[in-house]
């Protein structure tokens, strides 16, 4: 009788303790994602408009390098 007493006890314990699950949104974070990417074009951009012709030499070197 008490090993039944405890088992519910412990299952009235778990029961008000452990937090009830959320229901997931699988929508995501729909803006942060957009932010995110925007920023990753932008940064491409600025570094190529500034670094162009650096960024060519450099990839003229390791194609010749490779030949």
């Amino acid at each position: 009788m008490t090993s039944l007493l405890a088992h519910r006890l412990v299952l009235l314990w778990l029961a008000l303790v452990a937090p009830a699950p959320r229901r997931r949104d699988d929508r995501g974070d729909v803006p942060g994602w957009v932010l995110v990417t925007v920023m990753s074009a932008g940064i491409v951009v600025a570094i190529g408009s500034i670094a162009q012709d650096e960024l060519g030499q450099m990839l003229r070197n390791a194609l010749n390098k490779v030949k």
